[in-house]
């Protein structure tokens, strides 16, 4: 078993569960009795033990001697001078300072905000990881989240503990170390230069619109004819413009504006293109040949070879003072420049001869790479998420086809796939159609108008009355309950700090003082307050034993398992008398939280102003969330989505999931159908939209739907790309990439890709078959808007929770950020356990039994902390515990803690759990 461990299972798998589960299930195989638990355990390190050390060995014997020796020069002090550089907006001069700091602690940090100093910074830093020229095959068969293990050892000791460590041990965690950095680092710089690009468009447009804005506003007149025509719009808002415009602006003069309009819009586009070029030949140009020597882009489609094959002409002549490229080169134009810029790149000589201007070239150039790059269509060589998207495929996928159809539990038939979706959607429609005269006072089509569905606001339900008197009545049986406290007893109940494990080979502190420390240390970072003041609740604990703790012990992986332990204790304490039975539904939104711009994550937000970054949740209907994810403003919100639902790892059975109309598309719709889930969204423009057909025929079918129908569904095209929708469906299912990074190939920037375009047309039809429900079910409606209700109740308690600091993440390093917002998650859905736990403990009295309501018991949520206390003085002692009844499942006795007394655990002697209440022993 233990060879079969290091053979099969340690490569692939670290986590000790896990290691359990198929330890088990390897006995089972070979029907053999399994060993205890505790022999087990033994087994299990002694093997992990043996696996690590061969690792180490392996990877040194495959180091060459200069490999060895670049690695052990990180290790080394240096003196190096840091020039803090500025964008080409900030025109402050470089602050110079000498300081010594080891190469390692370089390597360590993210990059910084967007800008050409960013640019340089990681460029120099990618090319001190290459210099070991670290061989590719270096960790053969090993998993990349056994190497992250490897990398967090490297990456949180200090230089003197790694040169400490055996000669085998050190460069194995070191070469971990830069192999996987050298792909985030290059992610980061095809990351800077998307954003570069952008920043440079950008910035020409606005200065060239306030500068035409600046010109419209000196016009004589012009503004009061705006006024005009505004004021007798909005004056008469259903009548012609003939009857209202135009007697107070002539249909001449209106006229005269579109043609003077019109008559800039070439000279806007040529201010664009001038400032643009300005931009880029004076500040941002610096970093184009080193960046074209330090990447390599590579395309598989013949289609995008052409943006290739140009990077290749711009990187040959980069460094030439010449402004034309030489006439017997071949230019790719039609494939590369924008119909609009091509004046400004191929310009004509008095002879008519065309010749190529290098520098507008080169600007369309970075354009078109950025478009492509954005949609996978080129890839990056040594990059993780901008990698060959083949790579992101299950490879064998043709040996294990029917598995896979199998495991997603759809036929392996693309007919019998089509045939289930058109029967649903022929009932679907026929339903709607059928039920549409007796929906007119609810649902109304109108015909010839832009938007045709007019959908009636839902009517109030009544109101829970009792609901108050039961959070008041908590407050009084518990009054100004201390944060700390709930997470203290939430820790004592659930075992959840025996999830957090150091990082390094061994501990050394005991697991008493380590659980203080952790539970102070998730504290202050779920509330934002940091960590010098907490060691005054802790006395002999100090900020540098709370550091040490936080680096060594608390990491995005450790804390997602705790996250997910304590859901699963929430779910495993709720009484179904009172909370329903298991729920199968979840919830998913995001909230904006303000962030320094000092990374690349951070990001402006359009529609809640300022810089920050979004955290997006997924919350079941009691609310309870079962995952959160760190994203930026601009990123997918559908990618975010499905990344929730494949990877809470809790005992949630989730099958729907309510979103706002952020979080659907027609993409999203097909791959949830493909995933076995039902997506379920609020749609913000309900009508606008469109019902599709089944199939080509009888126009006049669903007469009552006509006003809302449109063509029908090319299942052709379905048809046909039906394996390879599926095999990125296995994809996601695997993780065999990240989410974000499958979905970016299936936006409307590629829509020629054939699978993109088949997903959106089986989407159509998910989408026309939830929509049909959606009109002729009112519970639905009620249903999708009270989910969501519970997303916006839990963004309202992350303020209360989030308060240090104005409730704005501070640091600028993407892994702080991402462990505050799941110490966030952890702390809050700690309150909703102990606060289920309250509840139910006041619900045990039959008076209050009887006085809740149906209503009340439909509104009852566990997320509520007016008797919660965030702030004044903390103090943690362990052995004090809240006033809460339940089960010792250890003593089969009922236990009731009264106040904050000093616990003492019952003796296995006292009452059996079936005895009354009135013989009960309370300690």
């Amino acid at each position: 078993m233990q060879q079969w461990l290091m053979t099969e299972v340690l490569p692939q798998e670290h986590q000790d569960e896990r290691l359990r589960e198929q330890a088990y299930t390897w006995f089972k195989c070979q029907h053999l009795e399994a060993p205890t638990p505790d022999r087990l355990t033994r087994l299990m390190r002694s093997a992990a033990s043996t696996f690590e050390q061969q690792l180490y060995d392996e990877t040194l014997s495959r180091l060459l001697e200069a490999a060895q020796t670049a690695l052990e020069a990180l290790l080394i002090p240096e003196i190096t001078s840091a020039q803090e550089h500025e964008d080409e907006a900030q025109g402050d001069s470089p602050d110079r300072s000498a300081t010594t700091v080891s190469p390692l602690q370089q390597l360590r940090m993210d990059p910084g905000r967007v800008g050409l100093a960013t640019m340089l910074e990681e460029m120099a830093k990618l090319r001190r990881i290459r210099e070991p020229g670290l061989p590719d095959d270096l960790f053969p068969g090993i998993a990349r989240k056994v190497l992250i293990v490897y990398r967090n050892r490297a990456s949180v000791e200090e230089p003197s503990r790694l040169r400490a460590h055996p000669r085998a041990k050190r460069l194995t965690l070191l070469a971990a170390l830069c192999f996987l950095r050298a792909q985030e680092i290059t992610d980061g710089l095809v990351d800077l230069l998307i954003h570069i690009v952008h920043k440079i468009d950008v910035r020409a447009e606005k200065r060239v619109e306030q500068e035409y804005l600046n010109e419209f506003k000196r016009v004589a007149n012009k503004e009061g004819i705006l006024y005009r025509i505004a004021e007798a719009a909005v004056e008469h808002p259903d009548q012609p413009v003939r009857e209202v415009v135009f007697p107070v602006a002539s249909e001449k003069l209106l006229r005269d504006l579109i043609k003077e309009y019109k008559a800039r819009s070439p000279a806007f586009r040529k201010q664009v293109h001038v400032i643009m070029r300005a931009s880029y030949s004076h500040h941002y140009r610096r970093m184009v040949p080193e960046l074209l020597d330090i990447l390599s882009f590579r395309s598989n489609n013949e289609l995008y070879r052409p943006v290739v094959r140009a990077l290749q002409l711009v990187q040959d002549y980069v460094r030439c003072p010449r402004q034309y490229y030489p006439d017997h080169e071949i230019i790719p134009i039609k494939e590369v420049v924008a119909p609009k810029w091509r004046e400004f790149v191929v310009e004509k000589d008095d002879d008519g001869t065309e010749k190529v201007n290098r520098l507008n070239y080169e600007v369309c150039v970075l354009q078109a790479l950025r478009e492509k790059v954005r949609v996978r269509e080129i890839w990056t060589v040594g990059a993780n998420r901008y990698r060959n998207p083949d790579d992101d495929l299950p490879t064998d996928f043709s040996q294990k086809r029917d598995t896979y159809y199998e495991a997603l539990h759809q036929p392996t038939e693309a007919d019998t796939f089509i045939d289930s979706i058109k029967e649903d959607m022929r009932k679907a429609l026929l339903s709607l159609d059928g039920a549409m005269p007796h929906l007119r006072d609810k649902v109304k089509l109108l015909p010839g108008r832009k938007k045709p569905i007019c959908l009636s606001p839902l009517a109030p339900q009544p109101e829970p009355r009792n609901l108050l008197s039961l959070k008041q009545e908590v407050g009084s049986r518990w009054p100004m309950t201390s944060l700390l406290d709930m997470l203290k007893e939430t820790a004592l109940r659930t075992n959840f700090p025996d999830l957090l494990t150091s990082v390094a080979s061994r501990e050394r502190l005991p697991r008493e003082v380590l659980h203080r420390r952790l539970i102070l240390c998730l504290y202050g970072l779920g509330t934002n307050t940091g960590f010098k003041r907490l060691p005054s609740a802790d006395p002999g604990t100090t900020y540098s034993d709370l550091r040490y703790v936080r680096s060594r012990y608390i990491h995005k992986e450790q804390l997602r398992n705790a996250i997910a332990h304590v859901a699963n204790a929430i779910f495993e304490a709720r009484r179904a008398e009172i909370w329903g039975e298991g729920t199968t539904a979840c919830a998913s939104d995001s909230k904006k939280f303000g962030a320094s711009n000092q990374n690349l994550l951070t990001e402006w937000h359009i529609r809640y102003r300022g810089p920050g970054i979004m955290i997006y949740w997924h919350i079941e209907r009691k609310s309870t969330c079962i995952y959160s994810q760190l994203k930026s403003c601009s990123s997918s919100e559908v990618a975010a989505m499905v990344e929730g639902l494949l990877r809470h790892c809790t005992d949630a059975e989730i099958q729907k999931n309510y979103v706002d109309t952020h979080g659907q598309s027609e993409v999203a719709f097909a791959f949830c159908h493909l995933l076995g889930f039902r997506l379920l969204p609020r749609l913000k423009d309900i009508a606008l939209q469109k019902l599709y057909r089944p199939e080509a025929g009888n126009s006049s079918d669903y007469e009552n739907l006509q006003p809302i129908l449109t063509r029908p569904i090319d299942w052709d095209l379905i048809r046909n790309q039906y394996d390879e929708m599926v095999k990125y469906t296995t994809a996601l299912r695997l993780g065999t990439a990240e989410t974000e990074a499958i979905l970016q190939r299936f936006t409307r920037n590629n829509l020629q890709h054939p699978t993109y375009r088949a997903l959106a047309e089986l989407g159509r039809a998910i989408k026309t078959i939830f929509l049909c429900q959606y009109l002729e079910s009112e519970e639905l409606r009620r249903e999708i808007h009270e989910g969501l209700n519970v997303v916006e109740n839990w963004n309202s308690a992350n303020s209360f929770i989030h308060y240090g600091k104005g409730g704005e993440f501070t640091s600028n390093r993407l892994d702080d950020q991402e462990v505050s917002m799941l110490a966030l998650h952890l702390l809050q859905i700690s309150l909703v356990y102990m606060n289920t736990l309250m509840i139910q403990d006041v619900l045990t009295e039959s008076t209050w039994q009887k006085r809740l309501t149906k209503e009340d018991y439909r509104g009852l949520t566990p997320l509520f902390y007016s008797h919660v206390e965030p702030y004044g003085m903390l103090q943690l002692d362990m052995s004090r515990r809240l006033a809460l009844a339940s089960w010792d499942e250890s003593s089969t006795m009922c236990v009731k803690t009264v106040g904050l007394l000093k616990y003492t655990p019952p003796t296995r002697d006292f009452r059996a759990r079936d005895e009354p209440a009135s013989k009960m022993i309370f300690s």
